[in-house]
C-alpha cells in the first residue's frame, strides 16, 4: 500500500470516526441521560467502537508508511477518542504527509 493510498484511507476513517463520535456525544448520550432513552447509545456506541477500530488500523498503516514518530502516532490514535480532535489531527497529518511526499518528489 502506498503512502498516498494509506493517507486517503486514514482521512476517510478520521472523518467517519469523528462524525460518529459527535453523534454519540451530542445526540445519543444526551438522549440516554436527559430523556432516559438508552437505545441510541447502544447502537451509536457500538458503531463508533467498530469505526474507531478501523481508524486505528488506518492510522497505524499510515504511521508505518510515513514513518511517524511513536509519540506522534500515539497522539493521532488518541485523537479518535476526543470529539472534534480527529478532524484537527486529520488536517495536521494530511499536511505533514503531503509535505513529505512533495519533498521526496520535487518534480511532480
Amino acid at each position: 500500500m502506498s503512502i498516498s493510498l494509506a493517507l486517503k484511507a486514514y482521512r476517510i476513517a478520521a472523518w467517519v470516526t469523528g462524525v460518529g463520535l459527535l453523534v454519540l456525544v451530542f445526540y445519543a448520550m444526551p438522549m440516554k441521560y436527559f430523556f432516559d432513552t438508552p437505545g441510541p447509545v447502544a447502537v451509536v456506541g457500538m458503531l463508533h467502537g467498530f469505526l474507531y477500530m478501523i481508524y486505528i488500523v488506518c492510522a497505524l498503516l499510515l504511521a508505518e508508511r510515513a514513518r511517524f514518530t511513536p509519540v506522534f502516532a500515539l497522539l493521532v490514535l488518541v485523537a479518535g477518542t476526543i470529539p472534534v480532535c480527529s478532524f484537527i489531527a486529520e488536517r495536521k497529518v494530511t499536511h505533514r504527509v503531503q509535505d513529505r511526499l512533495a519533498a521526496q518528489n520535487p518534480a511532480g
